[in-house]
């Protein structure tokens, strides 16, 4: 039966190191026949490069998702239309440069991975995912046997109603930009494994990933200062799903390898 790997925002230089020293033993521990990445986070904490890209490739990872930070590193938009493994946000508007939807096959199994921008509290334009989900799937039908529909979102109510939304019609629908793992992991009626945030890959002793000392005093006096990327309490978080040759989930069970 395939396995997924889905792996929640890697987050600095330090979620990449982990990525890069871990991230092969648990492929091949875990039996992962795909491994997705979620890596907006991964350029100090703030967009990726094709550098980076290409490292974390190198480390394991045969997709790398984007979210909300996807141009936050300048150039990347000349950068991302040779990189034919990273998957930007398929609700941005359609002049935006990249690929929306990317097709990796192991064993005869093609998985296809789409991820999309929720529109509650997020300061980035986009369509609404709702509004363009269905005919986005039935454009890639018979391009993959099996779905993973990341939603980088900011509201849980969001994130939950495209569980249901896609249940019986995508393998994985997994959250992601909260960076805080949750605990509601599920196979739905239909047999859509569901999560509403895999967490980050980075460190937990911090504020999303940043030193607490910079977060902490902008909250107490909403003075500009520089956040810089903790270093303590390494975590690789995300998920892992068993799921049938046709697409449908078996399983679901939450990653959280502490270093």
């Amino acid at each position: 039966m395939p396995r997924l790997l889905f792996i929640g925002d890697i987050v600095g230089r330090p979620g990449r190191d982990l990525i890069r020293e871990r991230l092969p033993k648990l492929r091949e521990e875990l039996g992962a026949d795909f491994v997705v990445a979620n890596g907006e986070n991964a350029a100090a904490g703030a967009g990726i490069t094709a550098t980076i890209a290409h490292e974390l490739l190198a480390s394991g990872v045969d997709v790398v998702t984007l979210g909300d930070h996807v141009w936050d590193q300048r150039g990347f938009d000349k950068e991302i239309v040779g990189l034919d493994k990273v998957c930007r946000p398929a609700n941005l508007p359609s002049q935006c440069p990249g690929r929306t939807f990317i097709v990796v096959e192991k064993d005869g199994v093609r998985l296809g991975i789409c991820t999309l921008l929720g529109s509650a509290f997020m300061k980035i334009e986009a369509d609404s995912a709702f509004h363009m989900i269905d005919a986005f799937i039935e454009k890639i039908k018979g391009q993959c046997d099996a779905l993973l529909v990341e939603l980088h979102a900011e509201a849980t109510s969001e994130k939950v109603a495209m569980g249901w939304y896609l249940d019986g019609r995508a393998t994985l629908v997994a959250g992601t930009h909260t960076h805080i793992p949750t605990a509601d992991e599920i196979v739905l009626p239909r047999g859509t494994a569901y999560i509403t945030d895999v967490g980050m890959t980075g460190p937990y002793q911090s504020i999303l990933g940043r030193e607490v000392a910079g977060v902490l005093g902008r909250f107490l006096d909403g003075m500009p200062r520089r956040w810089e990327i903790a270093s303590g309490d390494m975590r690789l978080c995300g998920c892992v799903v068993d799921f049938t040759p046709k697409g449908m989930a078996t399983s679901i069970k939450r990653v959280d390898l502490r270093v």
